[in-house]
Order: C-alpha cells, then sequence, then structure tokens
C-alpha cells in the first residue's frame, strides 16, 4: 500500500473513531433523552392515568425529533418501547399494578423482582369528601353552588387565546374542610389520576418527615449516602437531611429542561438508579451556603430511605400507602419507582385532583387528620421555614410567598403572605392558604408561560367568603 492511500486510510479511520465518539459523548445522551422520555410517558399517562395512547402522543411537548418517533405499546405484557425511526436507540418501560410505570434505563442492574402492590380500597361513595368521595355541591354542572366560585371555574377552563392555550385538566377548592368547588376537563373525572410533577417534591418531604420520626432520627444528622463514606475526608459527609431538604447539599447538579445533557434529564432518562447519579455528583459549594433547585435531591432522599429497608422492595414500596396515602384515603395516588427500586420523589406521582387536595389539607391541618397526627409534631413548621440561601422563597420542599423582608421578594404578589404551594411542571399546584383556610388544587398542560398562578389563585379566593 503506497503512503497516500495509508494516509487517506488513517485519516478516514481517525474520522470514523471520532464521529463515533462524538455520537456516545454527545448524540447519544440527546437521543435516548428523547426515546426514555416518551416510553416512560406513553406508559404512564396510558396505563395509570388511561388517556388512549394517540392522545398522549399529540400531547408531548414540541421537539424536532418528535415527527421520528416511533411508539409500540403491548397490552399483554403491559410495556411501552419507544425508539427513533422503530430502531434507533430504544427504551422500554414497564407497568406493574399500583406500581405505576417504570423506564428500564441505564446498563442496570434493574430491581423489579416481579412484585406489586395491592390495590387500595375503594373509598365511601356515600360519605362526604374527604372521607369519601360524595360532595354537597348540588350545582355541578356549573362546579360549584358559589356563584362567584363557580364564574373563577369557568375562567379558569376559557381559552381565550387559541395560539397559547392554558389546557387545564382538573381544578378542585378546598374551604373550611370542605370540597366546595371542582371541574373537571372532558374525558377527566374525579377519580382520574394526574401526573404531579415536582409536585411529588413535597409528598417526598412528608415521607421523609414520617420516616425520620419513625428512626428517631433529626433532619440535622448526616445523610448516610454510602458513597462519601468510602474515604475519610470526603467533604460530602457534612451534608445532612435538611439540607437535602432546602436543596442546600452543595452538590452540583444542573436542572435545565432545556439543555438535553444538563444533570436532570439524563438522570430522569439515562439512570438506572437515580439517587445514586445524585450521590455521585462532586460539591460545587459548602454545604448549606448555595440554593440550588434540584430534582436529584430528591431521589437521593428516596434512595437513602429505600437502602436502610435493604433487600425488603415491597416493604419499602408499601410505605408511602402505609403511613400518608392510607391514612388520608387518598386511593388513586401512584408513586412510581425507578429501575433501581427507588421511588422518583423529584416527579413520578399521580394522584386525583381529590387526592392531592386531600394532601394540601393535611398540611393545612399541621399534619393532623381525623384527630390523627400523621406527620411528626413540628414538621409543617420545619417545612415552611423560610430557607436563607433561597432568599426565603423556598422552604424544606415547599414553595413560599415570602422573601427576606417584609413584601420583599413575594413570589405570587396578590396572595396572602402565609400562602405555600407544591409547584410541579406544566401547570401543576397544590396551593394551601392559611388564612383563608383554603386549598385549592389545579392540575394541567400548560408550556411556554401560557398560565398563571397568581392571578388565578387570586381569583380563586376572591370568590370566596371571607372566614
Amino acid at each position: 500500500m503506497s503512503r497516500t492511500r495509508a494516509l487517506l486510510l488513517f485519516v478516514l479511520l481517525a474520522l470514523l473513531a471520532a464521529l463515533a465518539v462524538g455520537y456516545i459523548r454527545y448524540l447519544r445522551p440527546m437521543l435516548r433523552v428523547a426515546t426514555g422520555y416518551t416510553a416512560k410517558t406513553v406508559c404512564s399517562e396510558h396505563f395509570v392515568a388511561g388517556f388512549p395512547v394517540e392522545q398522549v402522543m399529540a400531547d408531548l411537548p414540541d421537539n424536532p425529533l418528535v415527527p421520528y418517533l416511533r411508539v409500540q405499546v403491548d397490552p399483554d405484557t403491559a410495556q411501552v418501547r419507544a425508539s427513533l425511526w422503530g430502531w434507533l436507540e430504544p427504551q422500554r418501560a414497564i407497568y406493574r399494578p399500583n406500581l405505576g410505570c417504570t423506564l428500564l434505563a441505564g446498563p442496570g442492574p434493574h430491581a423489579l423482582g416481579g412484585l406489586e402492590l395491592p390495590a387500595a380500597p375503594a373509598p365511601d361513595p356515600q360519605a362526604l369528601w374527604p372521607q369519601g368521595e360524595a360532595t354537597p355541591i348540588q350545582n355541578t354542572a356549573a362546579g360549584s353552588d358559589i356563584p362567584e366560585l363557580a364564574a373563577a371555574l369557568e375562567r379558569a377552563f376559557a381559552e381565550p387565546d387559541p395560539a397559547r392555550p392554558k389546557r387545564t385538566r382538573a381544578v378542585v377548592v378546598i374551604h373550611q374542610g370542605q370540597l366546595v368547588g371542582e371541574r373537571y376537563a372532558p374525558g377527566i373525572t374525579p377519580q382520574t389520576p394526574l401526573l404531579g410533577w415536582s409536585m411529588t417534591k413535597s409528598v417526598t418531604s412528608a415521607l421523609v418527615g414520617i420516616y425520620l420520626a419513625q428512626k428517631g432520627l433529626s433532619p440535622n444528622e448526616p445523610a448516610p449516602a454510602p458513597e462519601w463514606y468510602a474515604r475519610p475526608d470526603d467533604p460530602r459527609q457534612a451534608i445532612t437531611w435538611e439540607h437535602l431538604l432546602r436543596m442546600t447539599s452543595g452538590l452540583d447538579f444542573r436542572e435545565d429542561y432545556g439543555d438535553l445533557h444538563a444533570d436532570v434529564l439524563q438522570m430522569l432518562y439515562n439512570t438506572a438508579d437515580m439517587g445514586a447519579y445524585m450521590a455521585a455528583r462532586p460539591l460545587k459549594a459548602p454545604p448549606g451556603t448555595w440554593w440550588n433547585y434540584s430534582g436529584g435531591s430528591t431521589n437521593l432522599l428516596a434512595r437513602l430511605i429505600r437502602l436502610d429497608f435493604g433487600p425488603d422492595l415491597a416493604g419499602y414500596w408499601a410505605f408511602p400507602h402505609q403511613t400518608l396515602f392510607g391514612p388520608l384515603g387518598m386511593t388513586t395516588a401512584v408513586l412510581e419507582p425507578d429501575a433501581s427500586g427507588s421511588w422518583v420523589g423529584s416527579s413520578y406521582m399521580y394522584a386525583s385532583a381529590r387526592d392531592w387536595a386531600r394532601f394540601g389539607l393535611l398540611y393545612l391541618q399541621d399534619g393532623m387528620w381525623e384527630g390523627r397526627r400523621i406527620l411528626p409534631e413540628g414538621w409543617v413548621a420545619f417545612s415552611l421555614q423560610p430557607t436563607a440561601a433561597a432568599r426565603g422563597e423556598y422552604g424544606a420542599h415547599w414553595w413560599l410567598n415570602q422573601g427576606l423582608a417584609e413584601g420583599e421578594g413575594r413570589r405570587w404578589p396578590d396572595l396572602p403572605p402565609d400562602a405555600f404551594a407544591a409547584l410541579g411542571h406544566d401547570g401543576q399546584v397544590v396551593l394551601v392558604v392559611p388564612s383563608r383556610q383554603a386549598v385549592i388544587v389545579r392540575l394541567g398542560l400548560s408550556r411556554y408561560d401560557t398560565w398563571n398562578l397568581n392571578d388565578f389563585a387570586g381569583d380563586i379566593l376572591a370568590a370566596l367568603p371571607n372566614p
């Protein structure tokens, strides 16, 4: 072979190697986010929420890759496979009754175990909410017997700008412990489980509080991630449960949904053990000094509890139902696990709007339910204590309507300062307003800032009678 040909062959091989490395390092992680998101979303929205596959696909966020996605749904095995063009970077999600869907991402191992949870007993259709599913509302077509509230509900579902749809799916309004208003989009009922996205973080916080109390632990004790104790001088050993709850762990984690390489998307759609992903992150700042909103923090909390359960995945998966969902009558609640078995506490809980309202009412009642203490005494106050590094706008996995100074940095200027909320992507909210004895739940598919919580909640509160 001549030198010229040898050189050309070398250049060609080098170019192919560079392309392969570029694909593996840059392009492949992006494509796997697309297929992983699609497989998981179609699986949960179809098998958990009950929506037709065609509707779920039509509701996917705008993305240049969407036209090239191919989805296969196997109703017999309750699995969904998504790929590009039917063969590139396939990802698979599986459904298990009462556990929801799990994306089999990453190389594994996948802790599936063939287990499932027993179904929760059906609520009493005759008993009034929250003990049962009956409501005192007579004018069900309007959604409320309060004319002003019925009008506010009408506005919440109105679509004045077809180019910027709000796509409200469900609204439930609780006042003085009673369900006084509710309305649903077509195809959605009071029993339809709907995704809460990051509202799940607030539920995980409640479960952490219950767990710590059962173990006799304090939130300011070290978070026992085993990766941090491989060597005695690892500075991450200073991270506490409270640091993770307040998003001040100092761990370097990027929560950017606009970049398919960002930590949050690689964690959710290209990783088997999401808590381990977070545990492996290095420190960017000393614990307690830097507030950085991070779904990884929540998934690490969920993993720490799972590790304490050891091989007893069934006991771990039953824990939320035995300690929280069951006592509150949240019979539609589904907290989905990742492929390692840990709850995806950052993002993946489904529940009906009424059940999300039950959760909000628990916090309005300081963790009490029908005379029984569900949350540890003081946990609600701890959760609502402003985190200084967040300028007071965030507590322990709850968003606050406060600032460092009175009136400064109010997240929702038209709402009372004592309002606090669990918030989720696409406009999900459980808003609790103690001064008005109100809980407001809104679930939807609102994208590109087409929905405003301040305006919506202000409209609802203005319609409620003053105490």
